[in-house]
């Protein structure tokens, strides 16, 4: 996939204000600081598509973005640890369940995991989470850059040990990282792949 075009649409906290979901869907969530934003700007080719920070938390909305006139992109606010109020967390939550349960047109979701580290109960849990309501996913894997390939691999094997104890199936999953372009094609070519079948 060649991307020509990739622009800002709209951000809100309801997905009845969401664009027609007219187009399929690909939503990119993980725990804060996972590189959620460089990610997507490293896919994308454009550099300030998503606000980076080094501020954990910095994604508040529901983030849309429209590439190539024919699917949607979207970044969600992070789960897990950030630097605001409890309130303000069980209102991401809320909003972030009621998109993932209602947005028709979601078509897959990119569960961000930074490689560095062994597998976590707040990744696992959003994981099973994602399976009980059926909706599809695959696992991206960030900030390979930062070890060795071995220790990737390592961490990849855990997470498939995990979730082999309670899944027949394991998702896609992804090594990426926004520093060498690593997975760029393979995310790309992969969306392509699930365009060709889906059908609006």
């Amino acid at each position: 996939m060649v991307i020509k075009e990739a622009k800002f649409l709209i951000s809100n906290t309801r997905v009845d204000q969401c664009p027609e979901p007219n187009k399929p869907e690909y939503a990119f969530i993980g725990r804060s600081n996972v590189g959620k934003s460089s990610l997507i700007n490293m896919i994308t080719e454009q550099k300030g598509l998503a606000k980076t920070s080094q501020s954990p938390g910095k994604t508040q909305l529901i983030n849309h973005f429209v590439i190539n006139d024919k699917w949607y992109l979207v970044d969600l606010p992070g789960y897990g640890y950030a630097k605001v109020s409890r309130e303000s967390r069980e209102q991401w939550r809320k909003m972030i369940n009621y998109y993932l349960q209602k947005r028709e047109n979601l078509t897959c979701v990119f569960v961000l995991i930074d490689s560095r580290h062994e597998p976590m109960k707040v990744d696992l849990d959003f994981i099973h989470y994602l399976g009980n309501l059926g909706v599809p996913f695959v696992i991206v894997f960030t900030k390979t850059d930062k070890q060795s390939a071995t220790k990737t691999d390592s961490t990849i094997a855990a997470y498939a040990r995990k979730m082999q104890e309670t899944w027949d199936e394991l998702p896609r999953m992804f090594k990426t990282s926004a520093v060498d372009r690593a997975g760029r094609d393979e995310i790309l070519n992969f969306i392509d792949e699930v365009n060709a079948q889906v059908q609006y």
